[in-house]
């Protein structure tokens, strides 16, 4: 059992489930792409910056009131999910 201490929110949580390596890596890359000259810097490559963007874009999922402005709606879905099981008679 691990001894780590709580995620703040499910991008942490993704990150720290990461082996060690990819999880200093994602650490590193998320922290210079939260700063303007990291973000000049990511724009030089593609691949990382892609990779960037996507995950602070993930991030904004984690806040209920922006996540349902942009079309998700957590709770929606899961009372969807349980309607069509219960439909199916699946438990």
């Amino acid at each position: 059992m691990s001894s780590a201490k709580p995620e703040a929110n499910s991008l942490d949580a993704f990150i720290a489930a990461a082996p060690w390596p990819q999880r200093t890596g994602l650490r590193a890359l998320l922290a210079i792409a939260r700063r303007p000259r990291g973000v000049a810097l990511l724009a030089r490559v593609a691949p990382w910056d892609q990779l960037a963007r996507g995950l602070l874009t993930v991030e904004h999922y984690d806040d209920p009131l922006l996540s349902r402005s942009l079309g998700w709606d957590v709770g929606a879905v899961i009372a969807r999910g349980r309607e069509l099981r219960r439909a199916e008679g699946r438990p």
